[in-house]
């Protein structure tokens, strides 16, 4: 907590690269929130960006009640909300996973022939969860890609814990109905 309370008084005091750091700290998971939930890109670029500048204008407001995640992940949960009543678009498409580059992949995988099955698995993976409804996105994408706990994630798209779990344990059943259905077992 002291760590969290000196960076943010840093950046308030007008700390340029605490701010810089606090961005590169923080830009996935915003990002995984946004993503799955925007489908177009430049508005995905846009709304991160403002997403980070309201978090900045109102980081003197933070209470420390939460995780400095659980509140930025609110913030950018809100900003798409927003975003989609004021648009009326249709939610999202995917275009790759954040941090994700082909040098961590190929770090992980030794043969060519492993890194392009692992590619087309991911993509038919991110395909079917784009497919999901809104709810079930990133509430899949917290849990698994960010670790979050039910509770945190509740805390970011103010759902109470049991409704979360039940989300999620509905997004996965749904998922394996899916690939079951399209993919057979060696595909997947």
């Amino acid at each position: 907590m002291a760590d969290s309370h000196l960076e943010i008084e840093r950046i308030l005091a007008g700390d340029q690269k605490a701010f810089e750091a606090f961005i590169q700290r923080y830009q996935r998971l915003v990002s995984h929130i946004v993503f799955r939930m925007i489908a177009n890109d430049e508005d995905r670029r846009d709304i991160c960006q403002d997403v980070f500048i309201k978090i900045h204008q109102n980081l003197d407001g933070f209470r420390h009640e939460s995780k400095m995640s659980t509140w930025i992940g609110r913030v950018a949960y809100n900003r798409c909300l927003n975003y989609l009543e004021k648009k009326k678009v249709p939610l999202y498409e995917d275009l790759c996973d954040e941090g994700e580059t082909v040098d961590s992949v190929a770090a992980e995988l030794q043969q060519p022939d492993e890194y392009a099955e692992y590619q087309e698995r991911s993509a038919v993976l991110r395909r079917e969860i784009d497919a999901l409804p809104l709810p079930y996105r990133p509430i899949v994408t917290l849990y698994h890609l960010d670790e979050m706990t039910y509770q945190e994630i509740g805390d970011i798209m103010k759902l109470p814990e049991g409704t979360v779990k039940n989300y999620l344990f509905r997004a996965r059943k749904l998922l394996k109905k899916r690939l079951t259905a399209k993919y057979q077992p060696e595909e997947l």
